[in-house]
C-alpha cells in the first residue's frame, strides 16, 4: 500500500437533521461529480469518476463508562479508472 496524504479534515457536532442535509449537500455534488471542501482559507476541490467504490460500515465501541456506534460511508476511487466489484442495496 502508498502512502495516505489526507488532504482535508473536519468534524462538528451538529442535529440529526443538519446531518442529513449536509448528506444530501455531499450526493448532489456527487452525482454532478464534483465536490469542494472549505473551511477557512482551505478548500480542496476532487473530481468524482462516474463509477466509484462505496464503503458503509456500522461500528459499536464499548467502553467502561459509555457505548458509542459509528455509521460511516466512504466513496474511494482509483485515480485513471478500476473495476467494478458488485451491487449493494439499502434494505
Amino acid at each position: 500500500m502508498g502512502r495516505e496524504t489526507v488532504l482535508f479534515k473536519t468534524e462538528e457536532k451538529m442535529s440529526r437533521s443538519a446531518a442529513a442535509d449536509l448528506l444530501r449537500q455531499v450526493a448532489d455534488k456527487v452525482d454532478d461529480g464534483k465536490v469542494i471542501l472549505k473551511q477557512g482559507e482551505k478548500k480542496v476541490g476532487l473530481k468524482i469518476p462516474g463509477r466509484v467504490e462505496v464503503e458503509i460500515k456500522a461500528e459499536k465501541e464499548v467502553g467502561r463508562r459509555k457505548t458509542r456506534k459509528k455509521l460511516e460511508l466512504e466513496i474511494e476511487w482509483l485515480v485513471g479508472g478500476g473495476k467494478d466489484k458488485g451491487t449493494f442495496s439499502l434494505g
